[in-house]
C-alpha cells in the first residue's frame, strides 16, 4: 500500500535535489538553449533536472510510470490509474531572462486527479507542497485560499503568453488587482491567498499544471475546465489540457457570454 505521507516527503526532497542542479546552471554567465519541435526552449538545466527526478522516482517507486516533459519516451498513453508526471523547470523563459518565477513540478495523478504535488521555486527558495493527510502547506505554512470577494478579485495570468482573448475574459469581472506571474506560481497565488482567479485560455500541458493543480485543489480551490466548468482530468492521450480556470471556491464564475454559471 502507498504511504502517501512518505511520498509527500520524497517529492519534495526529489525537488530540491532538482532544483540545485538547475541553479548551478543558472548561476552560469550565459545560459545556453535551443528550441524543440514545438518551438518551446530547453536548456542543459531542463535535461540535468529530468534526468535526476526520473532517476530518483524509477528508483524509489518502480511499479509507477513516470511522465516528464523531456523525455519524450514517456509520452505514449498512460495506461495505469495512478502515475506521476513531471515538468522539471516551468517557466524555461524566464530561467533564460534570469527572472525567479520559474519551478520545479512533480505530481501525483490517481484516477485522473492530481491527488499529491510540489510545486519548487529554487531561485525564490519557496516550497508549495503537499503532505498526504489532505493538506497543502507553503514552507510549514497551512495553505487556505482566500474568501473572495466578487466585487474586488485578485486575478493573476500568464506573464508570456496572456492575449486580447484572456484580456477580453477577466475583464468581465470585477477586478481590484492583477499579476503577471511565470510558471505554475500562478496556482500557487490563489492557493496562498494572495489571488482570486487565474483563467487560462491558451495551450498548456499536463506537466505543467498537475502539480499546481493538486496544491490548490488540496488547499480549497478547484481548477475546471473553461467549457464544461468540470473538474481537470490527467492522463488524456497526448496530454493537452483544454482552456481551464483556477479559482478560489466562491468566486461566482462568468461564461464567455458574460452570463453567470
Amino acid at each position: 500500500m502507498l504511504n502517501k505521507q512518505d511520498l509527500s516527503k520524497n517529492i519534495v526532497q526529489i525537488a530540491h535535489d532538482a532544483g540545485k542542479v538547475i541553479m548551478e546552471v543558472y548561476g552560469k554567465e550565459e545560459i545556453k538553449s535551443y528550441d524543440k519541435d514545438d518551438k518551446s526552449p530547453v536548456t542543459e538545466a531542463d535535461i540535468a533536472g529530468n534526468t535526476l527526478i526520473l532517476k530518483a522516482l524509477r528508483s524509489a517507486y518502480p511499479q509507477i510510470p513516470v511522465v516528464t516533459e523531456e523525455a519524450a519516451n514517456t509520452h505514449g498513453e498512460v495506461a495505469a490509474d495512478r502515475f506521476f508526471i513531471v515538468d522539471p523547470l516551468d517557466g524555461t523563459k524566464s530561467f533564460i531572462k534570469k527572472t525567479d518565477d520559474f519551478t520545479v513540478n512533480i505530481a501525483l495523478v490517481e484516477n485522473g486527479v492530481p491527488v499529491e504535488g510540489v510545486v519548487y521555486a529554487p531561485a525564490m527558495n519557496k516550497t508549495w507542497y503537499t503532505d498526504g493527510n489532505g493538506k497543502a502547506w507553503l514552507d510549514g505554512q497551512e495553505l487556505r485560499v482566500n474568501k473572495p470577494d466578487n466585487d474586488a478579485l485578485v486575478v493573476v495570468a500568464s506573464k508570456s503568453h496572456r492575449d486580447a482573448a484572456t484580456d477580453d475574459y477577466i475583464a468581465r469581472y470585477k477586478v481590484k488587482d492583477f499579476e503577471g506571474i511565470g510558471s505554475s506560481l500562478k496556482f500557487c497565488l490563489v492557493a496562498e491567498g494572495k489571488a482570486d482567479l487565474y483563467p487560462r485560455l491558451g495551450r498548456t500541458m499536463e506537466w505543467d499544471t498537475a502539480a499546481g493543480d493538486a496544491v490548490l485543489r488540496t488547499a480549497g480551490g478547484k481548477v475546471v475546465h473553461y467549457e464544461t466548468w468540470e473538474p481537470l482530468q490527467y492522463g488524456k492521450q497526448g496530454f493537452e489540457n483544454p482552456f481551464f480556470i483556477a479559482y478560489a471556491e466562491g468566486v461566482t464564475l462568468k461564461r464567455r457570454e458574460n452570463t453567470q454559471i
